[in-house]
């Protein structure tokens, strides 16, 4: 059982969370609300069909703390921000495939968005923490020399430095490599903070996300992320699962109760002042493992191998010491029962595996 005291921190508080109505964001002001804190969400609400936030994510549009707005309007963001005691900023075009079509709309987003949270935090007096949301996208592939030490190989590492790719362990320390516009962003993000909040004093928490999963994930045409939703959602259906790039990418996939509370963590404990944070929980799975998990609630399943997208990084798996220690805590979801859990979702919800998946002739 771990500590919840640092969460104490926040009852009675006001926080706003950008991004407040999505998948993580409405976790998010969920658990606020069970600690007795009041959360505000600002959210475009424009990246799933209006029913999706209301009947998935729970969100009521005519809840005077939900604000449908943008982060780059700096006169709301400002007028939001003078009224909370804690900020998460969250909201972000948080899709690879997405920022990687559209490079100018994620730097839009995810550069000048964070630019208005930032000067708002600045010129607050109120604002006790702010949490910089970024991920492990920044790491991208790692870096040969900080991951490949033959003299500390297992003979297992070393079976597998023969027959395929050693994954990488991110830890806060590593050299940022993004590999994708998405990640080019977050790490922009990551520096910005350290700079416009560093000068004024503010105290400041950046969590650095690996693989979100977990009900009630959907999934949206021409993504290739959230990989459990798309192969619960594909097999549900009767479909192939896609391995793209043989499904040889490693993933450090972390349900989004666990996102959710690593997260207010950071926000409220006294040690994450200044600090990066991975969340994530230690354990490396391959896409193909995630294929195997998927697939023993649908025998019968097939998979086929397909190339692997722009910007997908290798990818790799978090060091959770700094984690551990800092927030005295580590997720509590192992995979195999987060990806249980969504399948029973998906069975209770079928709708949530749209009818447009069958539509595709190369399905």
């Amino acid at each position: 059982m771990y500590d919840r005291s640092p969460l104490s921190a926040l009852v009675g508080h006001t926080v706003l969370v950008t991004g407040g109505a999505g998948l993580i964001g409405s976790r998010i002001t969920a658990q606020l609300r069970r600690l007795g804190a009041r959360p505000i969400s600002l959210c475009s609400m424009d990246a799933y069909p209006a029913h999706v936030y209301t009947e998935s994510f729970g969100v009521d549009p005519t809840d005077p703390d939900v604000v449908t707005g943008d982060v780059r309007d700096t006169a709301l963001v400002r007028k939001l921000v003078a009224q909370c005691d804690y900020v998460i900023h969250a909201a972000a075009l948080a899709d690879v495939a997405a920022c990687t079509r559209e490079p100018l709309a994620a730097i839009d987003v995810n550069i000048a968005g964070t630019q208005s949270v930032l000067d708002a935090v600045a010129a607050s007096d109120r604002v006790r923490r702010m949490v910089f949301v970024s991920s492990a996208s920044v790491y991208g592939d790692g870096s040969p020399e900080e991951t490949f030490n033959p003299d500390l190989l297992s003979m297992r590492q070393l079976l597998e430095a023969v027959h395929g790719r050693i994954p990488p362990q991110f830890h806060e320390g590593h050299t940022m490599r993004p590999v994708s516009v998405y990640g080019n962003t977050k790490m922009w993000g990551e520096e910005q903070t350290k700079v416009v909040l560093g000068q004024v004093g503010a105290s400041y928490s950046i969590v650095r996300y690996f693989s979100v999963y977990g009900e009630p994930q959907t999934i949206k045409p021409k993504s290739h992320s959230w990989v459990v939703a798309w192969f619960a959602a594909r097999a549900s259906r009767g479909l192939l699962l896609h391995l793209n790039g043989g499904g040889r990418q490693v993933r450090d996939l972390t349900h989004v109760d666990d996102i959710a509370e690593g997260t207010l963590r950071a926000l409220s404990s006294p040690r994450a002042h200044t600090e990066t944070i991975n969340i994530g929980t230690g354990v490396p799975t391959t896409i193909r493992d995630v294929a195997d998990l998927v697939r023993a609630h649908y025998p019968g399943t097939a998979v086929l191998e397909t190339p692997l997208p722009a910007g997908d990084p290798l990818g790799g798996y978090a060091s959770v010491r700094r984690m551990e220690y800092i927030l005295g805590w580590r997720p509590q979801v192992p995979i195999a029962d987060g990806i249980g859990r969504y399948v029973r979702w998906l069975e209770s919800t079928p709708q949530a595996a749209p009818d447009w998946l069958t539509q595709s002739a190369t399905a």
